[in-house]
């Protein structure tokens, strides 16, 4: 039987407006989660998701990279000066040319970000993992390339025809699946984020691991009414949400959160006495084979 790693690997970290990441929750209930700054700034991380499966190595998200200029870099506070992402791969013994398949689940520059090389000035960030196949939901990449008002400072401009340009765009909707080695890839649709965001349920030989994207950036949104202010349906998220939460609690699956900065993943079941879903299992690293 071949087994299947997972590792999660970090890219570089940001700080972010804590009540805009917790929407709907008061600064009273979400500080005791997460702890911020005298200006409400919160810690983000760039959770990515090595997974090795035979001659394949797939990587889920490169979180926001450091194509930043400096003044966009202090906007959102990045703290690394260099590309981490390249460092952690280069930690598991791979460069951005080892991996044969990079699955973004949206393209906001948080997400989407790593792909492209660090800043320099008067030179225009070049795209990343040369020998990659690109998975994207179709329907993101077609708000990524046409953005509402509202949204449209998420992306980032020119993204999407650099990803056309290479010829190794593969495009998915909620439903799809896609067999890589012994891995069989279902993709579940999600509109109260960002429309057609995927989230990847990754179906190994002995277990199921979930990427959340920002259905659950973190463990604290594992709290079902929990969304954040830049979800454009809350409603619809926490439908979404409870939709995925019960399968993984059906399944005993993985979740592998992108943005938590401390609990990257965790396993979840039903709290009989407070009858939700609730963490069982925390993982603060995460290396593991299935």
């Amino acid at each position: 039987m071949q087994k299947t790693s997972f590792i999660v690997i970090r890219g570089n970290s940001m700080r972010l407006d804590g009540g805009t990441m917790f929407g709907n929750a008061p600064k009273t209930l979400w500080q005791k989660w997460v702890p911020a700054d005298e200006k409400g700034m919160i810690d983000i991380a760039s959770n990515c998701l090595l997974v090795k499966t035979g001659n394949h190595n797939l990587l889920f998200e490169t979180g926001c990279g450091a194509y930043f200029s400096p003044d966009m870099k202090r906007r959102f506070a990045v703290k690394e000066e260099s590309h981490i992402l390249m460092h952690s791969l280069a930690e598991q013994g791979l460069s951005d040319a080892d991996i044969s398949h990079v699955v973004l689940t949206h393209l906001h520059f948080d997400h989407a970000g790593g792909l492209l090389s660090a800043w320099e000035p008067d030179r225009e960030p070049a795209l990343l993992f040369p020998n990659a196949l690109f998975v994207v939901g179709e329907e993101n990449f077609k708000r990524s390339k046409s953005p509402h008002y509202r949204d449209r400072a998420s992306f980032i401009p020119g993204l999407a025809e650099k990803l056309q340009a290479t010829g190794r765009l593969v495009l998915k909707q909620g439903g799809d699946r896609m067999v890589v080695g012994c891995l069989t890839i279902e993709f579940f649709q999600s509109q109260g984020h960002t429309p057609g965001m995927l989230v990847p349920w990754i179906q190994a030989q002995s277990g199921t691991v979930i990427y959340t994207a920002d259905l659950i950036p973190g463990l604290p949104w594992v709290n079902l009414p929990i969304t954040m202010g830049y979800d454009r349906f809350p409603e619809g998220l926490v439908d979404e949400k409870k939709q995925m939460l019960d399968r993984a609690v059906d399944e005993d699956a993985l979740l592998v959160f992108p943005h938590d900065p401390i609990h990257v993943a965790a396993r979840v079941k039903m709290d009989p006495v407070k009858k939700r879903v609730m963490p069982s299992q925390l993982f603060e690293t995460l290396n593991t084979t299935l």
